[in-house]
Order: structure tokens, then C-alpha cells, then sequence
């Protein structure tokens, strides 16, 4: 019996998911969320979000590649030398960053001619290098790994917000470009053309202006006057 709880007890420790690991997760997707709150990436935010389902896939790219970063970085992080530890993250993270080029060169060809600048600028990305050398250098694998997870997803929210709207409102589209290309608002939309109610949505005119990369700092804006409403506690006083 003592040798089966000891055994319950080693098991459960291995790959802890209690309160502080959860938190590592949730905590980028709004208080502290890389773009909004940090303040980090928010390159990519006005670039590569004119389209969503190009900017899912950038989504998933850097979750891939700051969890997996993050997990080799705090695995190695003990006998890394300090003087070159920003060099082998470097190292670290364009590996990742070529196997994902690479994946997507040979699967998704259309969608890496869209994004393969701003995938191989995964390499500079402020979110990941910061993540490796603020978290991974002093944490485990473990806890490495749902931080990356955490940023990842807290990035590719942002992401995804802005190019739904981007899209949505300047082609009337969705995930164009994919196996299931929507044209949701227009004169050629498939859905509202015969609706009275909400028939105006089938002339609409697309917004030209959502379509140049400026006006994603206005959605970002608008994201994060409403995330500051929400949560006081995320504005300055000074």
C-alpha cells in the first residue's frame, strides 16, 4: 500500500497541472497577453493579418515553435554558457523555424508563398526570444512548455481577431485562399442574397481601407480599449 501511494504521489508530480500551471496558459490570453498587454510581435499583428486563414496558419507556426523553443532552451539550460546563451537561442529557434518553412513548403505551398518573409522573421519575434530568456533559462521543460503554449495562443488570438475582421470587412470573405473560402457580405455573397431582413449585407461595399495594413492597428486599438474596459486593472495610472 505505502509503495502504490509513493508510486500515485511520483506520478502526479511528474507533469503537475494545478493552479500556477493553468495560469501560465490563461494569463496570455488576457491579462497578460503578448500583444496588448506587453506590447511585443506587434509587427506581424499589422502584416500578415489582411487574410485569416493565412493568419491561423502563422498562429500555429510560432505556438509550434516558442513551445518547442521554450522546451529544449529549459532542457538545456544548465549548461548553456551565459556569454553565448542568446546565440544558441537563436540557433534554437531558426531550426524550428526551418522545419516549419519546410512543412509548409511541401504541404501548403500557396500559403508559404504568402507568409515565408514573416515565417522566417519568427526568428527575431520579441514574443519568442523574451519567453526564452525571461521564463526557459530559469523554469523546467515543463512549465517552458505551457508558457510557450500560453504566449502562442495568446499571439495567435490577436491574430485571428484582427484578420477576421480585416477580411470580413474589406473582401467580405473568410478563409479565402482555403478548402472552405466563405463570401459571407457583398453582391456575390452566397448567403444573404435572398434574406429581406438582412438583405442590405448583399450590397455592401467592401472597405478598402481595412485592407492596407494601417487599419489593423485601428481594430487593434479598438481590442484593446474593450480589454482595458473589462479589466481596469491593466491601465496605467500614473
Amino acid at each position: 500500500m505505502a509503495e502504490t501511494a509513493v508510486g500515485t504521489k511520483e506520478k502526479k508530480s511528474m507533469l503537475p497541472f494545478g493552479k500556477k500551471e493553468r495560469r501560465l496558459i490563461s494569463d496570455p490570453l488576457n491579462d497578460n497577453n503578448p500583444i496588448t498587454v506587453q506590447v511585443l510581435g506587434v509587427c506581424s499583428a499589422l502584416a500578415v493579418t489582411s487574410m485569416l486563414y493565412p493568419s491561423i496558419v502563422m498562429s500555429i507556426a510560432v505556438v509550434f515553435v516558442i513551445a518547442f523553443a521554450n522546451v529544449i532552451t529549459a532542457a538545456l539550460r544548465n549548461y548553456i554558457p551565459k556569454q553565448v546563451r542568446m546565440i544558441v537561442q537563436l540557433v534554437i529557434i531558426a531550426t524550428l523555424v526551418t522545419v516549419v518553412e519546410l512543412v509548409l513548403k511541401a504541404y501548403n505551398y500557396p500559403v508559404y508563398k504568402q507568409l515565408s518573409v514573416f515565417i522566417g522573421l519568427i526568428i527575431t519575434n520579441c514574443i519568442v526570444m523574451g519567453r526564452l530568456e525571461a521564463f526557459a533559462m530559469a523554469n523546467t521543460p515543463w512549465k517552458a512548455f505551457l508558457d510557450g503554449i500560453g504566449n502562442g495562443l495568446g499571439y495567435g488570438l490577436i491574430l485571428i481577431v484582427v484578420a477576421f475582421f480585416r477580411e470580413l470587412l474589406g473582401k467580405g470573405s473568410l478563409f479565402a485562399g482555403s478548402p472552405i473560402e466563405m463570401k459571407i457580405i457583398g453582391a456575390t455573397s452566397e448567403y444573404w442574397l435572398n434574406t429581406t431582413e438582412i438583405g442590405w449585407l448583399s450590397w455592401y461595399q467592401n472597405n478598402n481601407l481595412l485592407v492596407l495594413s494601417a487599419s489593423a492597428m485601428f481594430i487593434l486599438g479598438i481590442y484593446i480599449w474593450i480589454q482595458r474596459t473589462i479589466s481596469p486593472k491593466l491601465v496605467d495610472i500614473s
